[in-house]
C-alpha cells in the first residue's frame, strides 16, 4: 500500500504543481489529508479512500470540455501502470466519477462509505478560507467579474446550466449557486460539524463584501438569509 500510496503523491504533485485555479498539489494534499482524518472513525478501506482523494482532480471535467469522463479514465489508466488490484481501481474510478458538484437539481449520491468520506474531504475544502480563495482564483480564471449587483444568483440550475460557459456570472454568484449548498451534503457527521463552521465564515465574509460594496439592499443580500 505505501509504495502504492508514495507513486500515485508523486506523480500528482508533479502534475498539479503551479496550477493556479485552486485545484493544485496543495490542494489534492488537503483533500487526502482531510480525508484520512475523515476515516479514522469509519470503517473503511484506507487504500481506496487514499488513491480516490489522491486522483480526483487527476483531469477534471471543467478542464476537459466538459468531459465527466476525463478523469476516471486517466485515474484508471494511471492505476492500471502500478498494478492496482482490479476492485480497488473500479471502486476509486467510480468515486472520481460521482464525486462532483453538478448544480443544485443533481445530488451526486455515493455508494460506499469511501466514496463519501473523499465527497466530503473534497467538499470541505471549497469552504471556509481556504475556499474562499479557492473561488476567487479560479473565478479570475474564467474571466468572471468578482461581483455585479445587475447578475443575479441562480439558485435552481440542473446540471446543463451549471456547465454551461456561456452564461454570464460572477465570482460572488458562484457562493450561491454552488458553495452555499454544500453544508446540507455532508454524509459523515464529522464533516458535517466542520462544515457548518466554514459555511457561516462565509456567509460572514459576504455579508461584509456586500456592505462595502454598497449592495446591502441588493438581491444578493436578501438571498443570504436563505443559507442560515
Amino acid at each position: 500500500m505505501n509504495n502504492t500510496i508514495d507513486k500515485t503523491i508523486e506523480y500528482i504533485r508533479e502534475k498539479q504543481t503551479g496550477e493556479v485555479t485552486g485545484h493544485d498539489w496543495f490542494h489534492t494534499k488537503r483533500v487526502y489529508e482531510m480525508a484520512l482524518d475523515l476515516a479514522e472513525d469509519q470503517a473503511c478501506d484506507l487504500l481506496v479512500v487514499s488513491l480516490a482523494s489522491l486522483l480526483h482532480d487527476i483531469e477534471d471535467w471543467k478542464f476537459n470540455g466538459g468531459d465527466e469522463t476525463a478523469g476516471p479514465k486517466a485515474a484508471k489508466a494511471f492505476m492500471d501502470s502500478l498494478g492496482v488490484d482490479q476492485d480497488i481501481s473500479d471502486h476509486v474510478v467510480q468515486i472520481i466519477y460521482d464525486l462532483s458538484y453538478k448544480g443544485t437539481e443533481k445530488k451526486a449520491s455515493m455508494k460506499t462509505i469511501e466514496g463519501m468520506i473523499v465527497q466530503d474531504a473534497d467538499r470541505l475544502d471549497a469552504l471556509g478560507a481556504i475556499g474562499i480563495a479557492r473561488t476567487f482564483a479560479f473565478g479570475a480564471t474564467y474571466g468572471n467579474e468578482i461581483f455585479n449587483p445587475e447578475i443575479e444568483p441562480r439558485i435552481v440550475i440542473d446540471a446543463s446550466a451549471y456547465k454551461d460557459k456561456s452564461v454570464k456570472s460572477t465570482t460572488v454568484n458562484h457562493f450561491y449557486e454552488k458553495l452555499f449548498n454544500l453544508v446540507s451534503l455532508m454524509n459523515t457527521e464529522k464533516a458535517k460539524v466542520i462544515a457548518k463552521k466554514r459555511h457561516d465564515y462565509m456567509l460572514d465574509f459576504i455579508g461584509v463584501l456586500l456592505r462595502e460594496s454598497r449592495a446591502s439592499d441588493s438581491i444578493h443580500m436578501a438571498l443570504l438569509d436563505k443559507f442560515l
